[in-house]
C-alpha cells in the first residue's frame, strides 16, 4: 500500500518550493509524484503545425521525489507523517503518525 497516492493533499519539506501545498495528479512507479503548481519549469518547445501546437516558452510540472513531500495534516495544519496498520476486518488504512487519525475511512 502507498503512503501518498493521487488526490492527496502534500507538503514540500525541502527545495526551491519548501512550504508550498498542491495536490497529487500522478504516482510513478520510481518514487516520483507530479504535484500541481510544484517544481515548474520553462520548457523551450518547437511548434507543430500539424498538430495545432503553438511554439514557444511553456510551463511545465516536473516530477518531485515522494521524500521531499510529506502528506498535509488538517488537524495539526502541517506536514505529517504516514503509516499504514490492518483493521480488525483485514482493511488496511493509512493513519497520522501525530495524532493516529486515519486517512481512509
Amino acid at each position: 500500500m502507498r503512503k501518498i497516492r493521487k488526490g492527496d493533499q502534500v507538503v514540500v519539506l525541502s527545495g526551491r518550493d519548501k512550504g508550498r501545498r498542491g495536490a497529487v495528479l500522478e504516482v510513478l512507479g520510481d518514487g516520483l509524484l507530479i504535484v500541481e503548481s510544484i517544481n515548474v519549469v520553462k520548457k523551450h518547445q518547437r511548434g507543430n503545425p500539424q498538430g495545432g501546437q503553438a511554439g514557444g516558452i511553456v510551463d511545465k510540472t516536473m516530477p518531485i521525489r515522494a521524500s521531499k513531500v510529506a502528506i498535509w495534516n488538517p488537524s495539526g495544519k502541517r506536514g505529517d507523517r504516514v503509516g499504514v496498520k490492518t483493521l480488525n476486518d483485514g482493511r488496511k488504512v493509512r493513519f497520522f503518525k501525530s495524532n493516529g487519525e486515519m486517512i481512509d475511512a
